[in-house]
């Protein structure tokens, strides 16, 4: 009988979980000052070094233990086989493309809100996993419903809820995971 190993066997998804929960509990022990320092971005002054950072970071931010469980748990079951067919190189570059998209848009035209959370990355996953199935001149019947049901359900909340909820960054992941799975998908 073989002896069982652990494996870390989706360095990005298992890294970037592994980095939102530190910055949970960073969160946790600071009484919130490292979300609003590190982990949400902001329309701040772009001469400020951790405006920058906060573009990119907020997406391991989370606002509590039930916002971070949503994100991680769909991140890990839908990032390791994305990770395995794209490679970490090109997940690890999709995480950061989404990031920013985001972080910019949000300090583009929501300026007086913060952002934080891995819901964009979540949806760029989604609808990138979507992708992953396509054949040539073969349009997969999944991507539809997936774009229906997630960005479309997103799409109409956003025009008729009022909550804290960011329906737009969840638009934007989405389509950044159609455009790189497309590209991605080419390179192949």
């Amino acid at each position: 009988m073989k002896k069982l190993r652990l494996s870390y066997n989706a360095p990005v998804v298992l890294s970037f979980a592994l980095a939102s929960l530190l910055a949970l509990i960073l969160n946790w022990i600071t009484g919130g000052k490292s979300n609003s320092l590190l982990f949400s971005v902001y329309r701040a002054p772009l001469r400020d070094p951790l405006s920058w950072l906060r573009v990119f970071l907020h997406v391991l931010g989370h606002a509590g233990y039930a916002h971070f469980m949503g994100n991680m748990m769909l991140i890990l079951v839908v990032g390791p086989p994305l990770e395995e067919k794209y490679g970490s190189r090109n997940l690890l570059l999709a995480i950061g493309a989404t990031a920013l998209v985001s972080g910019l848009v949000q300090c583009l035209l929501f300026p007086h809100t913060a952002l934080l959370g891995a819901s964009g990355v979540v949806f760029m996953m989604i609808v990138m996993s979507s992708l992953a199935g396509m054949k040539e001149g073969k349009l997969p019947l999944t991507l539809i419903l997936v774009l229906l049901l997630y960005l479309g359900g997103e799409i109409l909340d956003g025009l008729t809820k009022q909550d804290n909820v960011s329906q737009l960054t969840h638009v934007i992941g989405g389509l950044c995971g159609a455009a790189l799975g497309l590209v991605f998908r080419r390179k192949k």
